[in-house]
C-alpha cells in the first residue's frame, strides 16, 4: 500500500514539475494535493466579486455541492438558476486540470435576467445574494416537486388539489440550512409563556466592538422586556402588559450560515457606513443559546468557509472567500486561488460565516 502510494504521489510530483504546474500545485504539494479535488477561480464580470464569494463558499460545503451535481446528473428541465449553478459546479468538478479559471458566464446573465437588484455592474450585497440564491433554488425544487405530484396524481385521478396546494415540501436546502428559532415572550402579570416558531436559512446578528461569534449569539437571545409603548398583549389577561421576551434556537440546521451586520445606517450621515469592529471567530463552534426541547443539543460545528468585504460600504469595497479543503485553507479572490494561513487576521472584515456539523 505505502509503495503504491509513493508511485501515485511521484506522478503528481512529475506533474507538478512540469511547466503547467501552477503555484498552488507546488505549494501544497504531492503528498497533500486532493485526488479528487479542483480549485478554479471565477472571472470578475465587473463588480461580480459578491456572487463569485459567496460560490465559492457553497462549492465547498460538501452537502451543498453534492445535490447540485446530482441535480445536474438528472437534470432535463428548462433553463433556471438552478441549472446554471449545476452546469457551473459541473464544469469545475469534472476539469482536467486541478487549478485555473472558469467564467461563470451563464450563471451571471441568468442571475441579471431573473432579478433587477443583479442586473448592473455595481456592487452587491453578498448575504442579500446568498439569501436570494438559497430561497431561489429551495423555490424551484418546490414548484418542480409540486409538478411532478401533479403529473403524477392526474395520472392515477386522485388528486386534491386544495390539499396539494396548501402542502409545502422540504427540499435538500431546507434539509441543509434550515434550522427553527422559537420567539418565547412571558406576561409578567400571570407569567404564562407564549412561543412562536420560525424557520431561517441563515442568522444575522448585530456586531460591537472588539467582540466575539459567541458573544454575538449570546447576544442575539438576549431577554427584551417589553413596556410602556411597547407591552404585548396577553391573550390570558386580554389586556396589555409588561413582559419579557427572547429568541431560541429550537433546530440546529446541518450547515449554519451566520450574517454578521456590519453595515449600519447613519441618520447623521444619511447612508450606510461599514462596522470595521474585531469579532473573533472559532474554528469549532457549539451553541448554548438553545430552547429546553432543542433538537441536537450537542452538535459541533467545524467552520468551512468566511466571505470577506474589503471596503468602506456596501456598495462598494470588494469581496473574497477563505474555504477550508482536506484540512487546509484557500484564498478564493475573482480568478486568483492562494494558499492562505492567517484565517484570524481576517476578524475585522468577515461577512458570513459558513459552519457544518
Amino acid at each position: 500500500l505505502l509503495a503504491l502510494r509513493s508511485v501515485a504521489a511521484l506522478q503528481r510530483l512529475c506533474l507538478m514539475k512540469g511547466t503547467n504546474a501552477s503555484a498552488l500545485e507546488k505549494d501544497i504539494g504531492p503528498e497533500q494535493f486532493p485526488i479528487n479535488e479542483h480549485y478554479f477561480g471565477l472571472v470578475n464580470f465587473g463588480n461580480t466579486c459578491y456572487c463569485n464569494s459567496v460560490l465559492q463558499a457553497l462549492y465547498f460545503c460538501r452537502p451543498f455541492r453534492e445535490n447540485v451535481l446530482s441535480y445536474k446528473a438528472q437534470q432535463k428541465k428548462k433553463e433556471n438558476l438552478l441549472t446554471c449553478l449545476a452546469d457551473l459546479f459541473h464544469s469545475i468538478a469534472t476539469q482536467k486540470k486541478k487549478v485555473g479559471v472558469i467564467p461563470p458566464k451563464k450563471f451571471i446573465s441568468r442571475l441579471r435576467k431573473e432579478n433587477d437588484l443583479f442586473d448592473n455592474y455595481m456592487q452587491q450585497d453578498a448575504h442579500e445574494f446568498l439569501n436570494y440564491l438559497l430561497n431561489t433554488i429551495a423555490d424551484i425544487l418546490q414548484e418542480e416537486k409540486k409538478q411532478e405530484k401533479q403529473n403524477g396524481k392526474l395520472k392515477n385521478g386522485n388528486m386534491n388539489e386544495a390539499e396539494e396546494n396548501n402542502k409545502q415540501e422540504l427540499t435538500w436546502v431546507h434539509e441543509i440550512f434550515q434550522g427553527t428559532l422559537t420567539n418565547e415572550t412571558r406576561c409578567l402579570n400571570c407569567e404564562t409563556v407564549s412561543s412562536k416558531d420560525e424557520d431561517f436559512l441563515d442568522l444575522s446578528v448585530d456586531v460591537e466592538q472588539n467582540t466575539s461569534i459567541t458573544h454575538c449569539l449570546r447576544d442575539f437571545s438576549n431577554t427584551e422586556t417589553l413596556c410602556s409603548e411597547q407591552k404585548y398583549y396577553c391573550e390570558t389577561c386580554c389586556s396589555k402588559q409588561e413582559a419579557q421576551k427572547r429568541m431560541r434556537v429550537k433546530k440546529l440546521p446541518m450547515i449554519l450560515a451566520l450574517h454578521l451586520k456590519r453595515f449600519k445606517y447613519m441618520e447623521q450621515l444619511h447612508r450606510y457606513t461599514k462596522l470595521s469592529y474585531r469579532v473573533v471567530f472559532p474554528l469549532e463552534l457549539r451553541l448554548f443559546n438553545t430552547s429546553g426541547d432543542a433538537v441536537n443539543l450537542d452538535r459541533m460545528y467545524d467552520l468551512v468557509a468566511v466571505v470577506v468585504h474589503c471596503g468602506s460600504g456596501p456598495n462598494r469595497g470588494h469581496y473574497i472567500t477563505i474555504v477550508k479543503s482536506h484540512g487546509f485553507w484557500l484564498l478564493f479572490d475573482d480568478d486568483i486561488v492562494e494558499s492562505f494561513k492567517e484565517i484570524q487576521n481576517t476578524n475585522k472584515r468577515i461577512k458570513c460565516l459558513l459552519y457544518q456539523d
